[in-house]
């Protein structure tokens, strides 16, 4: 072989091995896809959770994610759906991180339409599909409860303000149970009835402290309501374990044991804040005392000021 075969030999194996992985690089995702129980499977990635149910009416979407996933949202969702198409879009509450895919994912879907609804939409036909969450998430995204708003075509469409709302979609009844004052106002968890799966939203986190936001009315004494609201709905098939599965916005697929657990741990920091502002500490001398110090290498490891704003957040909500 002469030097010129040589030299080109290597070249056209080096140019053929990039044509091979090209692809395959341009394939490589950032969110993973794990079925969760019945026709619910669970879309992660970013650090949040998105559920998807599918069946033969089309596709129902829990939470989208942020808006520089929406595209990888969407592939993964064509992937579990093929060609069905997405009706309803479902926002646990209003933060970007849940609903920052809605405009694109929206956009993606159908739903169909007739009568005076469809002329107020332009015109009789399939649309994009339709955002349901509490009116609470509306004021946030439309920018009525301060702050900017979102492009319209990312506002609920679908909202309600009563304690509960049902709704059947592939078979299954599906219950949105509206938590006031719990992780912000206009928290929801949504009760895939048939499936047995529950999303529970930013209420639970397996991977953190709860972030109560106080400027959206959040609570302690609503998160821990919201937890027992969980607890109540869940059945587990043996010792609180197994049986309906529990999706928090942020972690891995839980149970009822799980969310016992932390519903007991926020209760005991709870309760250990409110008994020593009732001595007279400062906020400071409390965040101090580590109130929560044996949980802290679990739920604060990678971010020690998380345990700074969950004890703020309850003395300030206590008071």
């Amino acid at each position: 072989m002469t030097g010129r075969w040589k030299r080109a030999v290597p070249m056209a194996f080096a140019l053929g091995l990039l044509l091979v992985a090209g692809p395959r690089a341009q394939q490589a995702s950032p969110l993973e896809t794990l079925p969760v129980h019945g026709q619910v499977s669970l879309v992660t990635g970013g650090g949040a959770n998105a559920l998807v149910q599918v069946g033969s009416q089309g596709v129902l979407v829990v939470d989208t994610l942020t808006a520089d996933l929406s595209d990888a949202l969407l592939a993964s969702i064509r992937a579990l759906a093929g060609s069905k198409p997405i009706a309803y879009i479902v926002n646990t509450h209003a933060h970007p991180d849940h609903t920052g895919g809605n405009l694109k994912v929206a956009a993606a879907g159908a739903q169909l339409v007739s009568g005076n609804f469809a002329a107020q939409l332009g015109g009789a036909g399939t649309k994009s599909a339709f955002i349901v969450a509490h009116e609470n998430v509306l004021n946030v995204l439309s920018g009525a409860a301060g702050g900017p708003a979102v492009p319209v075509g990312a506002w609920p469409t679908d909202t309600f303000f009563q304690e509960e709302k049902t709704m059947y979609y592939n078979g299954e009844g599906i219950q949105l149970v509206y938590e006031p004052a719990a992780h912000t106002d206009g928290d929801i968890l949504v009760f895939f009835r048939s499936s047995d799966v529950i999303a529970a939203g930013d209420v639970f986190d397996t991977t953190a402290f709860p972030r109560i936001d106080l400027a959206r009315k959040g609570s302690i004494n609503g998160i821990i309501e919201a937890l027992n609201r969980l607890i109540d709905l869940a059945i587990s098939e043996q010792f609180t374990e197994g049986g309906t599965r529990i999706v928090p916005g942020h972690g891995r697929i839980t149970d009822e044991f799980d969310v016992v657990e932390y519903r007991d741990m926020m209760t005991i920091i709870r309760d250990r804040v409110q008994a020593m502002a009732k001595k007279g500490m400062t906020l400071e001398q409390i965040t101090a005392a580590h109130p929560a110090f044996e949980y802290e290498p679990r739920y604060a490891r990678s971010a020690p000021q998380a345990t700074t704003a969950l004890v703020e957040s309850i003395y300030r909500t206590l008071k």
